[in-house]
């Protein structure tokens, strides 16, 4: 059996609340409690709670943004925690991150070909002229025409925004990729094309999605297996069509309730 590409083990992140004169630490925030799944390759794992649920700082942990307080996280089988700084830059390359907001995640003075290209510079691979070819296959790859590589970001789109910041996160080749409400900030039209747009790549490329959203609705066309948290804990988890049909926790019921039906 294919092991999981990322295995989370007993994930905790606990930020520390400090008072009084002297500012000692008085409790902890338990902002992400005792989380485990794994990601298989060519798979996609949903995590869905509320805000304030411990759902991001997951994303965020498991991408190396976030240090755990507690718990392991595995790339391969390997636990970064014991990854050289070589191995952790090589694990950067594999897995990439897909934020909410398109337009404060690209930097308003730079091109979409320098935004796109920018990964390829930090890690030295290629030769301009390379990378400009890169650049164009990417443009191709999230249905950009070419004339849009010298434009700024104001020129474009929330929608296109977000192929934009897309088709950066796929420079490097990862094989997975953290979409943290990618499409939450997006009119639901464009929603719509850019899942189907995330479902192409899978398909094409084999990538392997977190995807990080509050929205039950959005979830069900993408994920293979849904996580539930609340508070920081999982309290619900399984295949997608088992959350549907037979949730088993009351929370679980209430997130389905409130998604609108037509």
């Amino acid at each position: 059996m294919t092991q999981p590409l990322i295995s989370v083990q007993d994930l905790k992140v606990h930020f520390p609340i400090r008072g009084g004169i002297l500012g000692r630490v008085t409790d902890h925030v338990r902002a992400v409690d005792g989380v485990s799944f794994g990601l298989m390759p060519g798979k996609t794992v949903a995590i869905v709670g509320e805000s304030g649920s411990g759902k991001s700082t997951t994303g965020y942990a498991v991408m190396g943004m976030q240090d755990p307080t507690v718990g392991r996280i595995l790339i391969d089988g390997k636990d970064r925690a014991a990854m050289s700084p070589t191995e952790r830059m090589e694990t950067m390359r594999r897995l990439q991150i897909v934020f909410q907001d398109p337009a404060s995640a690209l930097n308003p003075r730079m091109s979409a070909a320098d935004s796109i290209a920018e990964p390829l510079q930090i890690h030295r691979i290629g030769t301009a002229r390379d990378r400009r070819g890169r650049v164009a296959e990417l443009l191709d790859l999230v249905g950009l025409p070419q004339s849009s590589a010298g434009k700024l970001p104001r020129e474009f789109s929330g929608g296109q925004k977000q192929r934009i910041v897309i088709a950066r996160a796929l420079a490097l080749d990862p094989q997975a990729v953290i979409c943290d409400e990618a499409v939450s900030a997006l009119d639901v039209s464009i929603q719509s094309q850019i899942l189907n747009l995330l479902l192409e790549l899978q398909s094409r490329l084999g990538l392997a999605y977190i995807f990080i959203s509050h929205d039950l609705s959005v979830v069900r066309h993408i994920a293979d297996d849904i996580l539930v948290m609340q508070a920081g804990k999982v309290v619900e988890k399984g295949p997608t069509d088992s959350i549907f049909h037979a949730p088993q926790h009351i929370y679980t019921r209430q997130l389905l309730m409130a998604v609108p039906k037509l």
